[in-house]
């Protein structure tokens, strides 16, 4: 994917940025135990070098991802695209078990913001991303591609936010480099719904071949 190409994925996740808070937003019953709260946390100045290091990959569809931290091995991955309303598309409920990947934007390892969607739970009960809170700044995150590539990446930051004051911009703005962004929801039940997303920023540090 070429300069413009990206520019215009990330346009396109800007503008459907807002509508995605909303849409990620988990629903349970009462029984589900909501997640801890995330507290925000920024990176180590060792694990920026390591980022500024790792070298862009080509494209290619991820097909795989493991967290380890939070217990989390999952593929395939189903392709998001965007709704009939523009708002961007999250798994369904029978696809709880499963992390999401919105293929309008880059593959992981592509310069850019990778964008991967997963329900912490949903009104069958808990799910793949249930473990969030496990997660913390260091840990890495692998996701396996169709090329028999591993896109390694390493947690920066993590943040938990309100979805009325979603920080779209930081999360669907263009970078630099090769970015990941990891989203479910959080916060307490209400009405059915959970109020908060969080956000998982990984940066790559590493890649291997088939």
């Amino acid at each position: 994917m070429n300069r413009r190409s990206r520019a215009r994925a990330g346009a396109a996740l800007l503008l459907a940025g807002a509508a995605l808070t909303m849409l990620t937003g988990c629903g349970s019953t009462p029984v589900a135990t909501p997640p801890a709260r995330i507290a925000d946390t920024t990176a180590a100045p060792f694990q920026a070098a390591d980022a500024s290091r790792a070298r862009p990959m080509a494209r290619s569809v991820p097909v795989r991802v493991k967290v380890p931290s939070a217990g989390v091995d999952t593929g395939p991955l189903p392709r998001l695209g965007l709704n009939p309303d523009g708002t961007v598309e999250v798994p369904s409920v029978a696809q709880a078990d499963r992390i999401g990947w919105y293929d309008k934007g880059v593959t992981p390892g592509e310069t850019g913001p990778a964008i991967l969607i997963g329900h912490f739970d949903t009104v069958e009960g808990p799910a793949v991303l249930r473990n969030v809170s496990r997660i913390r700044v260091g840990d890495r995150v692998t996701v396996t591609r169709a090329d028999g590539s591993d896109a390694v990446f390493r947690v920066r930051e993590l943040e938990q936010t309100d979805k009325k004051t979603f920080p779209t911009r930081k999360v669907y703005g263009d970078t630099r480099r090769p970015e990941l962004r990891l989203i479910t929801c959080g916060g307490e039940l209400v009405d059915g719904h959970r109020p908060d997303n969080i956000v998982v920023y990984a940066d790559l540090v590493d890649s291997t071949t088939a």
